[in-house]
């Protein structure tokens, strides 16, 4: 299917971020009209209409892999495998990609915390439930400050997924969230999407220091509904 030009890139100034070529990609996806099951052209010529480098269109081509838009066929070119437009024209592209690719992550992420959680209660060792107390309270000091708090909710969750025992509820969550942020740093631009739950944490880290894996799953569920909600009510909001 042939690809319409788009407006290349000026070469002065300073390099795309990833987020600026994945943006500018799914622009060209949508002006060809491609649909799932579609074949992109070459990385070359879209690199040339978008006037880019070949090594930063593969980095949003690699994070496109990794949130499901795209699938890479070593020799075989590269296949769409999401839509790649809003539902309605009043939202705006990136925004609605932004949004279907964040609640993919959320859908895949959630059983993951659950059994964290549920394992983490059960299983922690005293050390580790009392690194979760702390941990909630730096996060609570940090929401309640005013700052950025995103780096003690990561703290604060991975101390949940290490008291599991098993390393791979924390690597598996953490290639989810790197995937994502690869693109997108900050969910529609908003760095706080997400800040009516952090009082929720303090239920969640006093259910699994105490041992209460029935009220962890709870927590945590509450929490992950939610983030989810906001997610959707951003778009809402959009239409």
């Amino acid at each position: 299917m042939p690809v319409h030009a788009t407006s290349p890139r000026p070469a002065a100034g300073p390099a795309p971020r990833t987020r600026d070529v994945a943006d500018d990609l799914a622009e060209l996806v949508v002006e060809a009209g491609l649909s799932p099951g579609d074949r992109l052209p070459p990385e070359v010529e879209i690199a040339r209409r978008l006037g880019v480098s070949r090594a930063k269109l593969r980095e949003a081509m690699t994070a496109w892999s990794r949130m499901g838009i795209v699938r890479r066929n070593r020799g075989g070119g590269t296949i769409l495998t999401a839509p790649v437009a809003g539902r309605t024209m009043a939202i705006p592209l990136a925004i609605s990609l932004e949004a279907e690719s964040l609640l993919r992550m959320l859908a895949v992420r959630r059983p993951l915390e659950i059994e964290a959680v549920r394992l983490a209660a059960r299983d922690a060792t005293p050390e580790a439930r009392d690194r979760i107390r702390a941990r909630m309270l730096a996060l609570m000091e940090s929401y309640e400050a005013g700052e950025d708090w995103r780096g003690a909710d990561h703290a604060f969750h991975a101390a949940i997924h290490d008291a599991t025992g098993n390393p791979l509820f924390g690597q598996l969550i953490q290639q989810l969230q790197r995937t994502f942020e690869e693109v997108y740093s900050a969910p529609f631009g908003m760095p706080q999407l997400g800040s009516d739950t952090i009082p929720l944490h303090r239920d969640l880290a006093e259910a699994v220091a105490s041992g209460d894996a029935e009220g962890g799953v709870a927590a945590i569920t509450r929490i992950l509904d939610e983030t989810r909600r906001a997610a959707r009510a951003v778009v809402e909001s959009l239409t």
